[in-house]
């Protein structure tokens, strides 16, 4: 928690800063007259209402008035007390140069010297101010809320990924022989021949009674 008032804190800081840098930047400083200062001027009135043309001034702004102390003031007026170089009761009234002057309110602001003769003799100066450019409201951005340590959110692991098992293919068993089929076997070391087959015995006893035969007729032919 005392974290999150410091982030806090510091956020509001910067927050502040930010706000009061962006309206310095918005302010704009006016020499008057620039390099020809507040005095009187050669050409009369005239050279102010030059410079007043060519610049833009805005509630905010300021004028600086740069003159000899001693010999020189800058006293703001009133629209009557401009044209006839009244001095007496002045809205603002400066001795030291140099003076700065912020520009408070929007609207036409007159400005004299209150030394004899000085105003009549063109050390006179009107300028307009334009009201501030309003800005739509900031939205301030909320700061993230701090993490909770209390209850931390234990991150899921994704299920154990199943690896398949190959299967072995079976290899077909060799037919069974039937025993009826498989060949005589031999007895190694046995000299009796084997009986003969039962077919030639037959043949044998068939020729027998031929041969008889054949014999009688020959013994009666002799």
């Amino acid at each position: 928690m005392t974290r999150f008032t410091m982030s806090l804190v510091v956020f509001i800081a910067t927050m502040v800063a930010s706000m009061q840098f962006h309206d310095s930047m918005a302010q704009t400083t006016h020499v008057v007259g620039d390099t020809l200062g507040w005095t009187i001027a050669p050409g009369g009135a005239a050279a102010y209402t030059t410079w007043a043309s060519q610049q833009s001034f805005t509630v905010g702004d300021v004028l600086v008035f740069n003159f000899m102390n001693g010999q020189h003031d800058v006293a703001e007026v009133v629209a009557a007390a401009y044209d006839p170089c009244t001095s007496t009761n002045p809205i603002s009234l400066t001795t030291t140069s140099p003076a700065s002057l912020t520009l408070t309110t929007a609207g036409t602001h007159y400005f004299i010297c209150t030394f004899t003769s000085h105003c009549q003799a063109g050390q006179k100066l009107t300028i307009n101010v334009s009201a501030a450019a309003t800005t739509p409201p900031s939205v301030t951005p909320t700061p993230p809320p701090f993490p909770s340590t209390t209850n931390p959110i234990t991150p899921t692991s994704p299920p154990p990924t199943t690896t398949p098992t190959p299967t072995t293919p079976t290899e077909p068993c060799p037919p069974t022989s039937s025993p009826s089929a498989s060949p005589p076997t031999m007895t190694t070391g046995s000299t009796t021949p084997p009986p003969p087959p039962s077919g030639g015995a037959s043949s044998f006893n068939a020729m027998v009674p031929v041969s008889l035969l054949a014999i009688g007729l020959a013994l009666l032919n002799y």
